[in-house]
């Protein structure tokens, strides 16, 4: 009988920890530690978020915080890089950063460099593997602490990370981790066009909790736009950025029809709050929509459930930021909310307009207002498509099975040492 694999103390480098917006990052090193998994939560910047999630208390794992300027804590870069300076790799590492520099030259390339050195020096936990969580600057940390110290790295990719990486960046590092993740087919593919290495890339949905987010079996209602006195509640969870399009989805709801009776809540922060809230009084709609700001999982969890759809105007930025798969998609379908979203990214691996959704083209609040109508009038309809997107979640995207996955990757990993 063979003895179990020893599971290498493993750091994980973070570019900011905790934070609201990135639920599927904690709920995932919850099910890594739940798996026997060591790990030390490497983060590049300390949290802004003035809430944190209940998971967050679940996490056994130490946070160490690197320097996130490097001018905030100069004593400590400075005892790094006299430390690192003799040592054999350290003439790979500037040759590697040097090479990076010509390419992108930008004063993040020496704060990367920077925070590598500290966390090759300090060397938190006597670790012996290190994974990335985001393949832009979290990966630039990694890979030049793994030339530093020799330990080898692995990636998970996701979605901004892959598209406003440029395509050098991406291959190079996809050539130096041993292998890497990503959450949505269209990444997947992208990464692997990258790299001559295709079977060190593979595609991992995040999935979801579902013992966070249980059967919602109390019947919805049947609002339908038509009573003053009890209006369609529509939700929408998202960070306030360009690539969520909320000016979209604000425009199209303006665009419905004076006679449909409606309510509009969002729930998240973000800088364009400030441009969102004077463009709602522009469009006569302010005295139809609660901006709720940033809230905690459980009372996000409640307002799926007392919503009536759920609507996600995504698009492409302009700097190609976008999202991948996002997570509120696959949360509010878990509680058989009917969403309304675009067909960028991974959003048609979850959403089928006319089976389990309706799913419009991104950039146009014609077509996203007439799919809020047939959504707000038909609640027969919405609750089909609800239970049909809810069955979908819970049969394809439980996060136990993605865990599972990493389990695998890793320990092929380890067996080869």
């Amino acid at each position: 009988m063979h003895a179990p694999l020893k599971r290498r103390k493993t750091l994980i480098v973070l570019k900011g920890y905790p934070r609201l917006s990135e639920t599927f990052i904690a709920q995932e090193l919850l099910g890594l530690e739940r798996a026997g998994f060591d790990l030390t939560l490497i983060s590049m910047r300390k949290p802004t978020d003035k809430k944190r999630h209940p998971i967050h208390d679940e996490i056994k794992a130490r946070v160490v915080y690197l320097p996130e300027y490097l001018h905030d804590e100069p004593l400590r870069v400075l005892r790094a890089l006299v430390a690192c300076w003799k040592k054999p790799n350290f003439k790979p590492l500037i040759k590697r950063f040097w090479a990076d520099l010509r390419r992108d030259v930008s004063r993040n390339r020496f704060r990367r460099l920077g925070q590598a050195l500290v966390l090759a020096h300090e060397w938190p936990d006597c670790a012996e593997w290190l994974h990335a969580h985001f393949i832009h600057t979290p990966a630039s940390v990694t890979a030049y602490t793994s030339i530093m110290t020799g330990v080898p790295w692995t990636c998970s990719a996701h979605a901004k990370d892959i598209w406003t990486s440029p395509d050098w960046e991406l291959t190079d590092k996809l050539e130096s981790a041993r292998w890497s993740v990503t959450c949505t087919r269209s990444g997947f593919e992208h990464m692997r066009q990258l790299t001559n290495r295709k079977d060190r890339v593979h595609l991992s949905y995040h999935g979801l909790d579902l013992a966070r987010f249980g059967q919602f079996d109390t019947l919805r209602s049947r609002r339908d736009g038509s009573s003053r006195s009890d209006p369609v509640q529509i939700l929408s969870v998202g960070r306030a950025v360009p690539k969520k399009g909320y000016d979209i989805l604000l425009h199209a709801l303006a665009l419905l029809p004076a006679n449909l009776n409606w309510r509009f809540t969002h729930i998240g922060g973000g800088d364009e709050l400030a441009k969102l809230k004077p463009l709602a009084d522009k469009l006569a709609i302010a005295d139809k929509i609660t901006w709720k700001g940033a809230l905690a999982q459980q009372e996000v969890l409640e307002h799926y459930r007392s919503a009536d759809l759920f609507a996600l105007a995504c698009r492409v930025a302009a700097d190609g930021d976008r999202d991948g798969l996002p997570n509120v998609l696959v949360e509010a379908s878990s509680q058989n909310l009917v969403c309304v979203s675009t067909n960028i990214s991974g959003i048609p691996e979850l959403l089928t307009g006319g089976e389990n959704g309706f799913v419009v083209p991104p950039e146009d609040p014609r077509l996203l207002a007439v799919a809020l109508e047939h959504a707000i009038r038909q609640p027969d309809l919405r609750h089909r498509l609800g239970q049909a997107a809810e069955a979908r979640v819970r049969a394809h995207f439980d996060h136990n099975s993605s865990i599972r996955q990493l389990t695998r990757l890793f320990e092929s990993e380890w067996q080869k040492a």
